[in-house]
């Protein structure tokens, strides 16, 4: 049975990927709503159709108070067929209507709701540009991917196990208690019109309340994550009384938006106790001065008393929920924020995908300043021959990196064109991009799976001897055989922990290089690709390296100037342009930038401008 209702809905069903979600509540609502239109609606009909039962058995009852004025003979007699046929109906009937009710909400919508908006909300943030996520907490948009869809799931619950009920309950009731003597309606249309101000009240409070305590959450969250993520500096540093007191700030201000938030319930709790008050008074007493005028039985002031008690319990729960659907709206809204914001850097229209045939990089009056107006490239022109390697020097801030991110299409250049083989890379899917390119970085995090899902991370279709083998290429074997995880899985089963900290920076690096090997790509960008390396360890795999570039277009980057010394062009690059350009042998001769950094250099590092100055005196 259950198996029946989960599958009502598939939550991963196709759907059209758009780059603007809607961002009004209720549209994205709706727009997450479509699979589930048909369910909702039964849902919705499931209710009605409980609360009807509910009030119906409530006059039953009281036809039975009634039908109880006669001799038990005379009552078995006369009524004997239909109390079975009630008897039945409870036993039977009933318990199969509510279980319908409550399979459809807890089974067919809760967890495929839940499911369907969180899987469709990671797809879509996962395609936001690299940009993006530079300018969040990595921390925050987890909370967000992790909190929406739950409150999403609970706002719709609430529509129909609550909402739905009560506005049926409330009809029902009015009906029959109207039915009965119209003069006992009239306490509960006014305690209706109450309960109503009541719930505007409350709700106008709680919806922004709500919001406010959920981004204050967010806010915790992100700090917290940001100290642990950075566990490494915290101890290094020595901080933990900093993390806390910096943790302790964002926590208060979660504590007080959360009493505020509490205060409204407490208002709310003792104005609903008032009104419900008045409510007993105001119906019983009504039924009891009807009853001693003769204008109404016992019956109908036992179901009337029977109906107000009914609502005095009910009144808690559905104002709970009323503002508890208007909370989680304000989560949701809080997390629309990030998950529903528009994609920043899209494939143009009818991009195709890149024919990569040589490997030819030409760049033509290339500028970006990530919208400063100042660091990064400026009109930067430069063609790579197929094959051709090419290095680039230059000071921190010089533009290295930015260079490498545009040709990455981690960002759209401010001005200017990158053509790969008579391309522009900005007309050509991203997807098709990267998979021609192989980039090594100088921080080499790695996912926090298996030594093997990462190393298969490059090619993920590649066999496993083509992946030991890459592994040995990487001189990365030796060691992963030796590693072994908490769970006790070894070598190549090994987990390596968040960003691989459970590695060395140098065995990081090593099986950083071995997925780029296993890549194979024909661009290849290495980015302080041996930074991470000891002296020993680096001069043993250097001949893989070029062995690596071999028929491949390369653009290394590199403060350890020997590293690059071999390749066939260097580019210095100065506050965003290139200054010098030759190979090692030329720029030594022309005695300009390259040659200093050459000459003053320690270890083959470059020296930084204040140790220039230093020199320089």
């Amino acid at each position: 049975m259950f198996k029946f209702f989960e599958n009502l809905v598939d939550p991963y069903c196709a759907y059209d990927q758009t780059d603007h979600p809607p961002r009004t509540l209720r549209a994205f609502l709706w727009d997450y709503s479509q699979p589930f239109k048909q369910v909702f609606a039964l849902a919705a009909l499931l209710s009605v159709l409980v609360a009807g039962v509910e009030i119906g058995l409530i006059w039953v009852m009281g036809w039975v108070v009634d039908i109880l004025s006669g001799t038990p003979e005379e009552v078995w007699a006369q009524y004997g067929p239909w109390l079975i046929g009630l008897a039945l109906f409870l036993l039977v009937l009933r318990p199969i209507l509510q279980a319908l009710d409550v399979a459809v909400l807890n089974n067919a919508i809760l967890p495929n709701f839940t499911a369907l908006i969180r899987y469709r909300a990671h797809a879509h943030v996962l395609r936001q540009s690299v940009g993006w996520f530079e300018n969040d907490f990595a921390g925050r948009i987890a909370n967000r991917m992790m909190q929406t869809p739950p409150a999403a799931g609970e706002a719709v619950f609430q529509v129909f196990d609550a909402i739905t009920f009560s506005l049926a309950y409330a009809v029902g009731a009015f009906v029959m208690l109207g039915q009965a003597d119209w003069r006992l309606a009239v306490p509960l249309v006014i305690w209706l019109g109450l309960y109503g101000l009541l719930i505007r009240w409350t709700v106008r409070r709680v919806g922004p309340a709500s919001k406010a305590a959920s981004d204050a959450r967010s806010v915790v969250t992100g700090r917290v994550v940001d100290a642990y993520t950075n566990i490494h500096s915290v101890k290094m540093f020595a901080h933990h009384d900093r993390e806390i007191d910096f943790a302790r700030e964002a926590i208060e201000g979660s504590r007080r938006t959360f009493q505020y938030e509490m205060r409204l319930f407490t208002i709310m709790d003792i104005t609903l106790t008032l009104l419900n008050g008045l409510l007993i008074v105001g119906v019983v007493g009504a039924g009891l001065v009807l009853w001693m005028q003769g204008q109404a039985s016992v019956g109908i002031v036992a179901a009337a008393t029977a109906l107000t008690l009914r609502l005095n319990a009910m009144t808690g729960w559905i104002m709970w929920a009323l503002t508890s659907f208007f909370r989680e709206l304000g989560v949701v809204a809080e997390g629309m924020e990030t998950i529903a914001q528009p994609i920043d850097l899209r494939d143009a229209p009818g991009a195709q995908p890149l024919d990569l045939t040589e490997g030819r990089i030409e760049i033509t009056d290339l500028s970006h300043h990530y919208g400063r107006g100042r660091g990064g490239l400026e009109r930067i022109s430069l063609t790579i021959q197929p094959g051709e390697k090419i290095g680039l020097v230059g000071r921190s801030g010089a533009g290295k990196s930015t260079l490498v991110k545009l040709l990455l299409r981690f960002y759209d250049a401010e001005a200017g064109r990158i053509e790969i083989d008579g391309q522009d890379i900005a007309g050509v899917t991203q997807h098709s991009l990267r998979r021609q390119i192989g980039m090594v970085q100088q921080d080499s995090s790695l996912l926090h799976r298996s030594i093997r899902d990462n190393l298969l991370y490059g090619r993920p279709e590649a066999t496993e001897d083509e992946m030991i083998l890459a592994a040995k290429r990487a001189e990365a074997h030796d060691f992963i055989l030796d590693l072994e995880d908490q769970e006790g899985r070894r070598g190549y089963d090994a987990q390596v922990g968040e960003r691989g900290v459970k590695l060395s920076g140098g065995q990081r690096q090593r099986i950083t290089l071995a997925r780029v090997m296993l890549k194979n790509a024909p661009i290849l960008l290495l980015d302080e690709a041996t930074s991470a390396l000891d002296s020993e360890v680096e001069a043993s795999i250097q001949k893989t390296l070029y062995g690596m570039m071999e028929g491949k277009t390369v653009i290394a980057i590199a403060h350890r100037l020997s590293t690059i010394a071999r390749l066939d062009r260097i580019l210095v690059l100065d506050d965003g342009r290139i200054v010098e350009e030759g190979n090692h042998d030329v720029l030594l001769a022309r005695g300009g930038l390259y040659a200093g950094f050459w000459a003053r250099q320690s270890g083959g590092f470059l020296l930084t401008d204040e140790d220039e100055a230093e020199a320089a005196e």
